[in-house]
């Protein structure tokens, strides 16, 4: 069983930075693609950004930018690094870890961008 462990999130105001950590289990990390979704309330799941395990990168088009999304495969870690964050960015995020028919979530953490 794979657990996944998110932390870095908290409160910014607009056009502040944070940086968000995924800490895997097991030894899957290496080879599933790592995504970022957020949720803000009334709103659905949607993908920030992924990476394979070969380090391809893909970005919704609202953190083109601003965001990036990296691993490291040695440390089983994942990290989502925002800068120039909005009040829209306001939201719980996740990790995700998927691949053979498998997905798995963590807990989640908040981010609020609020002055």
């Amino acid at each position: 069983q794979v657990q996944l462990v998110e932390s870095g999130g908290g409160l910014v105001q607009p056009g502040g930075s944070l940086r968000l950590s995924c800490a895997a289990s097991g030894s899957i990390f290496g080879i599933y693609v790592m995504g970022w979704y957020r949720q803000a309330p009334g709103k659905q799941r949607e993908l920030v950004a992924s990476i394979t395990s070969s380090h391809s990168t893909n970005y919704a088009d609202s953190v083109k930018g601003r965001f990036t999304i990296s691993r490291d495969n040695a440390k089983s870690t994942g990290y989502l690094q925002m800068n120039s964050l909005k009040p829209d960015d306001t939201a719980v995020y996740y990790c995700n870890l998927y691949g053979g028919g498998h997905a798995y979530w963590g807990q989640g953490t908040q981010v609020t961008v609020s002055s």
